[in-house]
């Protein structure tokens, strides 16, 4: 695996190597999930590319940025494991020089709901930066967790609108035995705000069992109850959306996700599931979601 951390020097290594390329972006502190997504990247392509960048222009002032997990070394060590044939590891001067000026933004509704509406400006880094390393790249396909669902919906719609030849591929959310998604921000947990923490995915599970057996709204309604029963979390939202443009539902039917973003202590923690009774998400409805059920 080469080890790079300039444009020049990543065009140079990409140079030599054949040109179907898969891409894994990522901001290091990788866990299973970054791996799951690598390993069907290998699977796929000829010449693996992963990245770890630390984006700045998608943490807000008041963001945690500064003290974002960074362990390259251990990083590569996995990456390399996985199969990684060029990692790069830019700082952010090299993608955003002194004079850097170009800002890339989605509209349509999709940054401006969920996520988008207590994170301004959020989204417009995430493109930015993910455009900037498609081109970089070229890669064929890109790999995105199915956590971000909203992330890789915006950037899928990117793709799309600016004819970028790069398929967005989701791949599913890999959870911790409890349930809960895992995360690069899992390690700022406490004890206690990491038992309180897989209430998240209870209550996505909760919205999946009630899946067509009661009102949408009932269905949410529940949903909230099993998070607000936890003092240590503070919900900012949980949301069943049309994934085709992240409206919200007002019914049960095709096409639907639930998702959800708390805090709990300093840490933000986000997680969805896809309404399908019988799809990959099938598996949160476990004894435990009922539980907590009121």
């Amino acid at each position: 695996m080469e080890l790079v951390h300039s444009r020049a020097d990543l065009q140079a290594a990409l140079s030599t190597r054949p040109s179907r390329r898969g891409l894994v972006p990522t901001m290091g502190a990788l866990h299973a999930g970054h791996l799951s997504l690598m390993r069907q990247a290998r699977s796929d392509v000829e010449t693996l590319v992963a990245s770890i960048f630390v984006n700045p222009k998608q943490f807000g002032p008041k963001e945690d940025f500064a003290r974002y997990p960074r362990q390259l070394e251990a990083d590569a060590r996995l990456c390399q494991e996985a199969g990684v044939d060029v990692l790069f590891a830019p700082e952010p001067a090299e993608m955003y020089p002194a004079d850097y000026a170009t800002q890339v933004s989605v509209g349509g509704g999709l940054t401006e709901r969920l996520c988008g509406a207590y994170r301004p400006g959020h989204f417009d880094g995430v493109a930015t930066v993910v455009t900037k390393l498609f081109l970089l790249t070229g890669a064929h396909r890109a790999y995105f967790g199915q956590k971000d669902l909203q992330q890789w919906r915006i950037i899928a719609q990117l793709a799309e609108d600016l004819n970028i030849p790069t398929e967005v591929v989701r791949c599913p959310t890999v959870r911790e035995p409890d349930g809960l998604a895992l995360s690069s921000r899992n390690v700022f947990l406490s004890p206690d705000e990491r038992r309180a923490a897989v209430r998240l995915s209870r209550a996505l599970g909760g919205v999946l069992t009630d899946f067509e057996r009661v009102p949408l709204e009932t269905a949410i309604a529940r949903a909230r109850s099993i998070i607000e029963q936890e003092p240590l979390i503070r919900l900012q939202y949980l949301e069943v959306v049309q994934l085709s443009d992240l409206s919200a539902a007002t019914a049960f039917g095709p096409g639907l996700a639930a998702l959800v973003a708390g805090y709990l202590g300093e840490t933000r923690l986000i997680d969805n599931v896809l309404l399908d009774p019988h799809g990959p998400d099938a598996a949160l409805v476990r004894p435990s979601v009922s539980e907590v059920t009121p």
